[in-house]
C-alpha cells in the first residue's frame, strides 16, 4: 500500500522532450540566417528532429535516491535537463519544489581561473553567502581530494585531469543541501575513497528530505546509491521501481539484445 504521507518534490506528468540536430550534410550558414531561423521557428537545411523522451511520468518524493539507467542515446541525461528548466517541454509538464539543480561532468565552470576562485564563483552561482562558502571551503576542497597530490587547488582548471574537475564540480555542489540534486555521471570518475564520500553525501542529503537524481552506467553504483531505479529505452520509461529489481530486469535485457547503435551525444 502507499505511503499517502510522503510529500513529492517533483512530478513528471506525460513529458516529450524534442530537439533539433545538425544532419552531416548541414550547412553551417551565418549568424544572421541562423538567428532568423529561431524567430521563424523553422529548421535549416539538414537539420533533423529527435524525440528524445516519450511520454515519460513519474513522482519523485523527499527522500528518495533514484537512479536513472539505460544504453547510451535513452534519454536519461535530456531527461533530467528538462527536469532542471535547461531543455523545453514539446509536451507534458513538470512540476518541482524549488529549483532543481543539475550537477554534470561537463557543468560549466571557468577553465581560465584556479580551482579556488571556481569554488567561491560556483557556490554564489549556487546562492550561497561568500560568508557560508568561506565556512565551508577547506571542507569542498578536502572532499575533492585534488590537492592530495599537490596544491592543484591554486592552478587553472585547465591544467585539471577530467576526474579532477568532475570531482570538484561534484564537491562544490555537495556543499550545499538542494531540495532536489541531479547528478549525471559524476561518480563514475572518482576512485574508491571518493565515490565512499560521494555515497555518505548523498545520504545525508536524503536524511534532510532532499531527493537526489544519478544518471549513471554503472548499475552497481545505482544499486549501490539509489533506492528506486527508472529504466529508460529510446526516450520510453520502461520500468520504474525498487533500484534492485529494475537493474536486474536491465541488465537481463542487455544479456539478450544485440548492442544498438548509439543516439547522438547527449541524450
Amino acid at each position: 500500500m502507499a505511503d499517502d504521507t510522503r510529500v513529492p518534490t517533483v512530478i513528471a506528468d506525460g513529458v516529450h522532450v524534442i530537439y533539433k540536430v545538425h544532419g552531416a550534410g548541414a550547412r553551417k550558414g551565418g549568424a544572421t540566417s541562423a538567428l532568423s531561423r529561431i524567430f521563424s521557428r523553422r529548421s535549416g537545411p539538414g537539420m533533423s528532429e529527435v524525440h528524445a523522451v516519450k511520454g515519460v511520468s513519474f513522482t519523485a518524493y523527499e527522500g528518495e535516491a533514484i537512479g536513472l539507467i539505460g544504453s547510451n542515446g535513452s534519454g536519461k541525461s535530456t531527461l533530467l535537463k528538462a527536469v532542471a528548466g535547461l531543455l523545453p517541454v514539446a509536451r507534458g509538464r513538470i512540476f518541482s519544489h524549488g529549483q532543481p539543480s543539475l550537477l554534470g561532468v561537463n557543468a560549466a565552470l571557468m577553465n581560465d581561473l584556479t580551482g579556488e576562485r571556481n569554488v567561491i564563483l560556483g557556490g554564489l552561482a549556487m546562492g550561497m553567502s561568500r560568508q557560508r562558502i568561506h565556512e565551508r571551503y577547506e571542507g569542498i576542497v578536502d572532499f575533492s581530494g585534488i590537492n592530495e597530490k599537490g596544491d592543484f587547488i591554486s592552478l587553472p582548471m585547465r591544467t585539471y585531469s577530467s576526474g579532477m574537475g568532475a570531482r570538484l564540480r561534484f564537491s562544490i555542489a555537495a556543499a550545499k543541501d538542494h531540495d532536489v540534486l541531479m547528478i549525471d555521471e559524476a561518480l563514475a570518475t572518482g576512485d574508491a575513497a571518493f565515490q565512499r564520500r560521494s555515497q555518505a553525501r548523498i545520504e545525508e542529503l536524503r536524511e534532510r528530505a532532499g531527493t537526489v537524481f544519478l544518471v549513471s552506467h554503472a548499475v552497481n553504483t545505482v544499486r549501490e546509491t539509489c533506492d528506486r531505479a527508472l529504466w529508460l529505452d529510446a526516450g520510453v520509461l520502461r520500468m520504474d521501481g525498487p533500484a534492485d529489481e529494475v537493474c536486474a530486469a536491465y541488465e537481463q535485457s542487455t544479456r539478450s539484445s544485440p548492442a544498438t547503435p548509439s543516439s547522438p551525444a547527449g541524450v
